[in-house]
């Protein structure tokens, strides 16, 4: 027997469960893998709290982590009994030992370090797309990030600065701001004391920017429309403080022919091919030194609840491990 972090309700950290688990035998296309770091992520607190509904229950949470392959099912060519190996986007990772399906599965290269990876895998493939698909990051732009100072903030601002890009970003403290200008980012605009909406068209001489990365939703969206210049995008990729209030899409027209997307890591990495090529990429970037790959904090698996409390109180810096 196992154990592993699971709800049997929906709710706050207070329904996390350290529970015993059974781990089978791989089927068809299944890898078992012995886990050694867990990575935590926002959408973790969603499926906790109900706000992306798990369809059923009890379910264990998480949907990331690293670990090594103990043992493949019939016809894995993907991965071998060893390997160490990181995957994103499975959800049950708050677990020991657990079963996955070998395809989605990506091997560590070389030296890598499992907590780091597994710490910020998931947000790391969540920044690839943003910056190389979604828009295009050139060297030139001006970036606005919001959030700077959180996990996919800070690979924001630090892969976007090895891009070529100007970083704006806004955060709460002045300590997260010079954690984010450590991470690349330009300029930190304080937003619980200045208006960052003056603050961007002062910094871009009132021309804007192409493209807004906005992870946090409720309280910064539609201010965040502001600042985009015509034809610019709005990338709405989180709602750390709830989702934005319905969208009248006539303020499109009126702020100047704008352009809204809510994407998905999910889609983005939906084929074996674009995960591959995702993760290299990523990890190209990490050992070309574009990326600095640290964890800010660890927490022990079974003390999940805390993390999440820590988490959704804005008391973490940079990415999160949690270690079984």
């Amino acid at each position: 027997m196992v154990h592993a972090i699971r709800i049997h309700e929906h709710g706050g950290p207070e329904v996390l469960r350290w529970d015993a688990v059974e781990v089978g035998e791989p089927g068809p296309g299944q890898a078992r893998i012995r886990q050694t770091a867990v990575g935590l992520n926002y959408i973790d607190t969603y499926h906790r709290s109900g706000a992306y509904k798990l369809p059923v229950l009890p379910a264990t949470l998480g949907t990331a982590a690293t670990g090594v392959v103990e043992a493949v099912g019939p016809d894995v060519t993907s991965v071998k009994i060893g390997d160490r190996v990181g995957y994103a986007m499975l959800i049950g990772a708050y677990a020991e030992a657990r079963l996955v399906p070998a395809d989605r599965l990506v091997v560590l290269p070389d030296g890598a370090d499992e907590q780091a990876v597994a710490a910020m895998l998931l947000q790391g493939l969540t920044a690839q797309y943003l910056l190389r698909s979604t828009h295009a990051v050139q060297p030139g732009d001006t970036i606005l990030v919001q959030a700077a100072a959180g996990g996919v903030g800070l690979l924001l601002c630090e892969w976007a600065k090895h891009l070529g890009a100007t970083v704006i970003g806004t955060v709460s403290t002045h300590e997260k701001a010079d954690l984010a200008k450590a991470h690349g980012c330009d300029h930190a605009i304080l937003y619980t004391s200045e208006d960052f909406v003056a603050r961007v068209k002062e910094l871009t001489d009132g021309k804007g920017v192409p493209v807004v990365y906005d992870g946090v939703g409720k309280t910064t969206f539609l201010k965040g429309l502001d600042v985009l210049r015509p034809r610019g995008l709005m990338v709405l990729f989180g709602a750390a403080s709830g989702a934005p209030d319905p969208l009248d899409l006539g303020l499109l027209a009126a702020k100047g022919s704008l352009y809204v997307t809510r994407p998905t890591l999910a889609t983005y990495i939906a084929t074996r091919p674009d995960l591959v090529a995702s993760a290299a990429d990523l990890f190209g970037t990490i050992a070309a030194g574009g990326l600095s790959v640290t964890v800010g904090q660890t927490f022990a698996l079974r003390d999940a609840a805390d993390a999440h409390r820590a988490l959704e109180g804005r008391a973490t810096t940079g990415s999160t491990a949690l270690i079984p």
